[in-house]
């Protein structure tokens, strides 16, 4: 049974591919430790989704922030790169493309999805963040 506290983790990582499943699996286990493994595999999806991108697309360090509140699972990723993500575009517009899905599976899959500029220890980036609402 999914808890009522709220809670928040943050997980920070260097800019290496392999924080991408250092991120994955850390998640996973927050979820089950909070009684959420329910929402583990799609909550997996959307953080390796977001990860990713602040790791592939930018030179800087980044984190994992994951949020439980009021039935709300928030996972988001700052990266130290202020400029806007791209605009998802629509899965099906993509047919066999290999780049270019990440933002696109995070729109279809969250319940909402965003991103804002953030500052974090004087360093300028951003922070996209989606959300998943608990069915329990």
């Amino acid at each position: 049974m999914p808890e009522t506290e709220s809670w928040e983790y943050t997980l920070y990582i260097p800019n290496d591919v392999r924080a991408v499943t250092v991120s994955r699996r850390t998640l996973r286990l927050i979820l089950t430790m909070h009684g959420l493994v329910t929402l583990a595999d799609t909550a997996e999806l959307l953080a390796t989704e977001l990860v990713a991108n602040a790791v592939l697309h930018t030179k800087g360090p980044a984190a994992l922030r994951v949020r439980w509140s009021a039935g709300v699972l928030r996972i988001g990723a700052w990266d130290a790169n202020p400029e806007p993500p791209e605009p998802p575009r629509d899965l099906a517009q993509l047919g066999e493309a290999e780049e270019g899905r990440g933002l696109a599976m995070v729109r279809a899959c969250a319940d909402l999805w965003g991103w804002q500029p953030l500052t974090r220890d004087g360093n300028r980036g951003k922070y996209v963040w989606c959300e998943l609402t608990s069915a329990a």
